[in-house]
């Protein structure tokens, strides 16, 4: 098809799947978004070079955890072992800008490992605007229960552009299910597997809440990320 995606017959339909040379791009690309937002943010942020390995290393867990699939979508999407967590906590930690960089990665990486193409403005609806949501919870950042807030925030983000590119690119699969609205097919299929991960996130923060060094680790944690550890 080209040089960056690759098309195949399937009895489901055509698939689209990336060539060597647009996976090796996508990477690339993740990279540079990386470096130019560290550039250009780096002035108003502050971000240091501790800054930058947290948000590394949570960018790592959190695609560590998009493997661990509590329940699987039959047309896409999932129940993660809290993996949107994990890129609204760096939007707590950072800010917007940066959580909303961090996002974008996420889905730069999602878009790699699981990819769903069907045209470039449903790719970006998807990866781009979608993932980068869940970097709204740096609006929270430094607001008391902030991190809960952000994270709430976070998902209905993801939440609204997964229903919209559902509308707009899926609105078809909703006769599979008997359902004549594609907008309520949408909600109700994407907010299946969105809000039970939230659900369930939310349940084992506020467990987790009631007990002592949990609450220390994580306030630990939170400042040694945002070089306050030893202030």
């Amino acid at each position: 098809m080209s040089l960056f995606i690759e098309s195949s017959a399937t009895s489901d339909g055509t698939t689209y799947t990336f060539t060597k040379l647009g996976t090796t791009s996508i990477v690339l690309a993740i990279i540079a978004i990386l470096l130019i937002s560290c550039a250009l943010l780096g002035k108003k942020t502050k971000i240091t070079s501790r800054q930058l390995a947290f948000t590394s290393l949570t960018l790592a867990l959190a695609f560590l955890a998009s493997f661990i699939k509590l329940f699987q979508m039959p047309m896409g999407g999932s129940v993660t072992l809290f993996s949107m967590f994990f890129i609204t906590l760096i939007g707590y930690w950072y800010g917007l800008s940066v959580g909303i960089t961090a996002g974008i990665s996420f889905g730069l990486l999602q878009l790699i490992i699981n990819p769903y193409i069907l045209c470039l403005p449903q790719v970006i609806t998807d990866y781009i605007l979608a993932f980068g949501s869940l970097g709204l919870s740096g609006i929270f950042s430094k607001s008391k229960n902030g991190l809960l807030k952000g994270y709430v925030v976070g998902v209905f983000g993801r939440f609204f552009f997964a229903v919209l590119s559902g509308v707009i690119f899926f609105g078809n699969y909703s006769s599979f299910l008997g359902m004549s609205n594609s907008l309520l097919y949408s909600i109700i299929y994407n907010g299946s597997y969105l809000f039970a991960e939230m659900i369930l996130t939310i349940i084992f923060l506020l467990a987790s809440n009631y007990n002592k060094n949990f609450n220390m680790g994580i306030s630990y944690i939170t400042k040694l990320a945002t070089n306050r550890a030893y202030h």
